[in-house]
């Protein structure tokens, strides 16, 4: 799971970051509101730390804008404020949940769960016929379902979440293996082909593309 902290005390980034990697979640961070604007948009993350108070678009206009462009994953404010009329301005700009600074990690932890097992159980992507259902890692094709091992599901359902960009076989081994250094890139190739078998795919459907000597992209 990827969470990005948009946060421009660092103190709090660097404790929050390494908290959230001890527990094995994939971590990015931003500084600012259009900074973290960015990062969601190329990372795609699962769920969203939000400081309130940010330099440059502040942490409200930040959550707007993300809602206003589609983007559908959990969002919780990291806030001094405290007032009703505050916490109903941050649900109404599209937030989930917030918790007031100073908190305690094991709070935060526990809401994060929270926030990710309700976004996982209604959860539901389409993909041409087939259906993928990512908090029970399981994929149908006109209702009937097909079995991926673990991996298998992986690297579909990052293909799926990265939809319209093409995922270069360098981001793959880095995001699904989680392996940043140089490796055979190959067994990704191997893998794909397994998942066209599977789901009774060609390398010539439109569904998957084969981006020759790059990667590979889901375009709609």
């Amino acid at each position: 799971m990827k969470i990005l902290i948009v946060e421009d005390e660092h103190g709090i980034t660097n404790f929050l970051q390494q908290g959230l990697q001890e527990e094995g979640y994939t971590v990015t961070t931003a500084d600012n509101g259009n900074a973290g604007l960015e990062m969601a948009a190329q990372e795609k993350p699962d769920l969203i730390l939000l400081d309130w108070m940010l330099p440059g678009t502040s942490g409200i206009d930040v959550c707007r804008q993300l809602r206003e462009s589609g983007a559908g994953m959990p969002i919780l404010f990291l806030t001094a404020k405290d007032t009703v009329q505050e916490t109903i301005e941050g649900l109404r700009a599209g937030a989930n949940d917030y918790i007031k600074k100073p908190f305690s990690f094991e709070e935060l932890l526990e809401r994060i769960k929270v926030q990710l097992r309700s976004a996982a159980v209604t959860e539901e992507v389409k993909l041409g016929h087939f259906v993928i259902y990512p908090s029970a890692h399981k994929v149908t094709k006109n209702g009937t379902e097909i079995y991926l091992t673990q991996r298998e599901f992986e690297l579909l359902h990052y293909l799926i979440k990265n939809r319209g960009r093409v995922c270069t076989r360098k981001d793959i081994i880095n995001d699904v293996w989680d392996i940043h250094f140089d490796y055979d890139t190959s067994v990704i190739d191997v893998f794909m082909n397994t998942i066209r078998k599977k789901m009774g795919l060609t390398k010539d459907d439109e569904l998957i593309k084969t981006v020759r000597g790059v990667g590979y992209i889901i375009e709609n």
